[in-house]
């Protein structure tokens, strides 16, 4: 059996594919873009089965497809809420919710395996509605924000509610939500799945370490080599800048 990968995160897709291979999977490629999985699939023959993450670095990537005629079975890999899930469970084998759990994972491949023999699979279109999918996910009136998340504190599990967020910053390999009461709190998510996951139009991701609600920001200031400084209510351990990239995108953004 031929499977990929096409995942943005590269650590995410080494983690999924060290999970299939206890699972005897073997994954022959990952690719991390919709511009690489086009030039690939353009050279290469279709895999039995396709992990697919929705949203890629440049783009949806159904655009892949766009450009592609898929022959292959799809697990969709998503971070997207249940508004979406009926799309993705009648147009692909299975979908499976980040971060995956090992037993949904197993239990998506035996479905797979159970669904048609290997011969058939690449013989034929699967008939995947990429539109249908696509139209359900860029439509801001069904996506459903994240409005809370849960931390583990020892024992304990403690409810923070966005509007309680100061800033999400990453730090020594973590990431970790900094609340307007002055406390931090390490989450399992990396600053890449919190931007699908946050509503546009209340965060923004400044640079590689923080994204930051508009709510929060106190004052902007001119800081040096065309970019600015953010100004937070008790967020103190170091400058909130936004990079100079980033700068043109903030300043449409505020309004």
């Amino acid at each position: 059996m031929t499977t990929i990968i096409i995942e943005d995160e590269k650590p995410a897709a080494r983690l999924l594919q060290r999970k299939l291979g206890k699972l005897n999977i073997g994954v022959g490629v990952m690719l991390h873009s919709v511009e690489e999985s086009i030039e690939w699939f353009s050279k290469n023959g279709h895999p039995d089965l396709i992990f697919l993450d929705i949203q890629l670095s440049d783009g949806l990537s159904f655009e892949i497809f766009e450009k592609v005629e898929i022959k292959s079975a799809v697990i969709f890999t998503t971070a997207y809420d249940e508004y979406a899930l009926r799309a993705f469970k009648l147009n692909s084998i299975d979908y499976l919710l980040k971060p995956i759990d090992e037993d949904d994972l197993k239990i998506a491949v035996a479905k797979f395996k159970s669904l048609l023999p290997k011969e058939e699979i690449q013989s034929q279109s699967l008939g995947i509605d990429f539109e249908q999918i696509k139209k359900m996910l860029i439509n801001p009136f069904e996506k459903n924000y994240k409005k809370r998340f849960t931390v583990k504190i020892g024992q304990h599990l403690k409810v923070i509610s966005i509007d309680e967020i100061e800033c999400f910053f990453s730090e020594n390999k973590g990431t970790y939500i900094h609340t307007f009461d002055k406390r931090d709190y390490l989450i399992e998510c990396t600053l890449e799945l919190l931007e699908k996951e946050l509503d546009p139009a209340n965060f923004f991701r400044i640079n590689r370490k923080f994204i930051v609600p508009l709510k929060a920001i106190k004052e902007i200031v001119v800081y040096s080599n065309s970019r600015l400084k953010v100004i937070l209510p008790s967020f103190s351990e170091e400058d909130v800048i936004v990079s100079r990239e980033k700068v043109s995108d903030f300043k449409t953004w505020i309004g």
